[in-house]
């Protein structure tokens, strides 16, 4: 993974209202959420709304897809992934760890 994409998405993270988009999503999974759901259940502006999901899909955490006239917001599983895997990597000096089990934790079903 690009050590610029990894810093643009922990940066996006180190916020606390992104931070809880960004979990919200992942529990909501690969179907996503309507962006006004999103607000109502964080109690965030729309506009503040906006402000933050555009931050999350530059680092690429999160992708938006239209469906009628609304905006879906989904997390991004796969960029996931690979930033928990670019933090993880040299973990435990490459002996089999818990860590290692990552990839196989967001319910991927092949």
């Amino acid at each position: 993974m690009d050590s610029i994409l990894v810093v643009r998405a922990l940066s996006a993270l180190a916020h606390e209202s992104r931070l809880a988009i960004f979990r919200t999503l992942v529990v909501a999974g690969p179907d996503g959420m309507p962006a006004g759901e999103i607000a109502q259940q964080l109690g965030i502006s729309p506009s503040g709304l906006s402000f933050h999901l555009k931050d999350l899909s530059h680092a690429d955490l999160v992708k938006p897809r239209q469906s009628g006239r609304f905006v879906i917001y989904s997390a991004n599983f796969d960029a996931m992934t690979d930033l928990i895997g670019f933090l993880t990597e040299n973990c435990c000096a490459g002996v089999t760890c818990a860590a290692s089990d990552l990839p196989n934790c967001c319910g991927d079903k092949p």
